[in-house]
């Protein structure tokens, strides 16, 4: 193992340390994820290890990491790769995500993030064909290394100081090893999707020479490609390179839509079913009331603005 490799290796042995604490802030229905997600569908993941943390604070975003959806193709494209997935995950092989990870680009099972705070968002219209070629794609990246060259250089760019002044920060800083062979999770989808010309947070790009004082206001023409006010597409979209993406990106897209698969997805959520904490506060407080001797006087209580009464702490 040379130098590199042997650095490479303790910098990911430091950097995939679990934290001491993670907390989940809701909880996932595993039937109703297998249920809701379609292949091409991003899962967004807030991770418990060390890596996660410094990806959180640099984007000021929940999420960490990303995984594309590719579901049962592994095993409907048979061979050796079928068999050892189906020894490895059982039932699971059906349901797999490929995600590029520190060891590399892998296959996982769904259930693997099922305990963690994840999001699902799927591309709007995603069209089935490019579909197909995303999920082509992102089986023959398996195998691919992990760019920890991407990482720290997104890390220096994203820092909030900086030596480098803002207008040459992107050109300053060569983001990645420049290897076609090596992603991390963001820069491995957002390929995916740049391969097939579907947008995920394009900087719009409007002509800064174009007098609009001085432009007639009429023709559809003019109206879409100078960029006037219009319920269409305006001005252009310019490609932004995968190496300079997040796992945040996908969730503030507006092409991504937020599929909200534990309660709402289902069509049958009703608020007014929930039964709150709150409610119940007022039967116990007045448990006591109940088991007071015949006679005896009640104590004290303030009035409450709302209606209710409050139980006085003493």
């Amino acid at each position: 193992m040379g130098l590199r490799g042997w650095l490479d290796r303790k910098l990911v042995e430091i950097l995939t340390q679990p934290l001491p604490r993670y907390e989940q802030r809701g909880w996932n229905d595993p039937a109703a994820l297998r249920r809701h997600i379609r292949k091409a569908d991003v899962l967004l993941v807030a991770g418990d290890n060390r890596i996660s943390a410094i990806i959180r604070y640099l984007t000021q975003s929940s999420w960490s990491h990303a995984a594309v959806y590719v579901g049962d193709e592994l095993l409907r494209r048979g061979g050796a790769r079928a068999q050892e997935l189906s020894r490895c995950f059982g039932e699971e092989a059906s349901q797999l995500l490929i995600e590029a990870l520190p060891e590399g680009v892998v296959a996982s099972p769904l259930s693997k993030y099922v305990d963690f705070n994840i999001r699902l968002v799927r591309p709007h219209r995603l069209r089935r064909e490019d579909r197909d070629r995303i999920i082509d794609e992102a089986i023959t990246a398996l195998g691919w290394r992990y760019d920890l060259r991407n990482v720290l250089d997104l890390a220096r760019y994203l820092l909030p100081v900086t030596l480098v002044p803002e207008r040459f920060r992107r050109t300053a800083l060569h983001f990645g090893s420049g290897a076609p062979t090596e992603v991390i999770c963001s820069s491995l989808i957002g390929q995916l999707f740049q391969n097939v010309r579907f947008p995920i947070l394009p900087p719009p790009e409007l002509p800064g020479a174009f007098d609009a004082s001085a432009a007639p206001m009429h023709g559809r023409l003019l109206r879409r490609v100078f960029g006037y006010q219009s319920r269409r597409y305006t001005g252009l979209f310019r490609m932004r390179h995968p190496t300079l993406m997040t796992p945040a990106d996908f969730d503030l897209s507006p092409y991504f839509e937020v599929v909200k698969f534990n309660v709402i997805a289902d069509g049958d959520f009703d608020y007014r079913r929930i039964h709150w904490a709150s409610d119940e506060a007022p039967a116990i407080a007045s448990a006591p009331e109940a088991a007071l001797p015949a006679g005896a006087a009640k104590p004290d209580r303030p009035a409450d603005p709302g209606g209710k009464r409050v139980v006085a702490r003493r």
